[in-house]
């Protein structure tokens, strides 16, 4: 399978699953067997995965891509023993970060939903025009992506993480800022953007939010 049709999806799947480490193969870049380029896809998608990850707490270096060639047998067993010691040095994920309790499941849950979102606004305003690793890398490293990614994808995040929340019971701004370990006044914002959008609802008789 090429290396392209590993989702974004897939990947946050796996680590929803319990994972603590994920580890993408793919052919060499430049020399694509189906012509289309797609680990280069996969590329992105891990960059762009890798900056998810930083943003909810996790550590990056828990996703890794490596490309190489059928033949690089020697070449895997090397990168997979490496790997395997590196996510058994970090310890087991969220544990290794120190998220507790359910927080862990909240975030990948609610980064998740956002996968559509995500692919939509990578074909739109995040796609490289040329197909050069050191291309990606800088872009995904620069001040403009960082700019980018606070637009297009920080609060849409966490709005996701604080609908995801309220699904459970209704909440106060307090106790959502407490458990996702935002600003009130940040928290207080999203709730407003949301309730006028006719998402959130606030409880008069129990002085909280709930999902309208």
């Amino acid at each position: 399978m090429c290396s392209g049709r590993v989702d974004l999806e897939f990947i946050l799947r796996a680590f929803s699953n319990g994972q603590d480490g994920v580890l993408i193969g793919g052919c060499r870049l430049n020399e694509c067997n189906y012509t289309t380029h797609g680990n280069y896809d996969a590329l992105g998608n891990v960059l762009m995965c890798r900056k998810i990850m930083e943003h909810i707490g996790l550590n990056p270096e828990r996703l890794r891509i490596e490309f190489m060639s059928g033949a690089d047998g020697n070449l895997l067993t090397e990168v997979i023993n490496d790997f395997t010691k590196e996510v058994k040095e970090m310890g087991p994920l969220g544990k290794g970060e120190g998220i507790v309790g359910k927080g862990l499941k909240l975030k990948l849950e609610a980064v998740r939903k956002l996968v559509p979102y995500i692919r939509l606004v990578e074909r739109e305003r995040l796609r490289m025009p040329s197909k050069s690793e050191e291309v990606y890398h800088n872009f995904f490293n620069s001040d403009e992506f960082e700019g980018l990614f606070d637009e297009l994808i920080v609060n849409k995040l966490a709005i996701s993480q604080i609908m995801t929340l309220l699904q459970e019971k209704p909440l106060s701004t307090g106790e959502i800022s407490e458990i996702l370990g935002l600003n009130p006044s940040e928290v207080s914002r999203h709730i407003n953007s949301s309730s006028r959008y006719g998402f959130v609802r606030y409880d008069e008789s129990r002085k909280c939010y709930a999902l309208a």
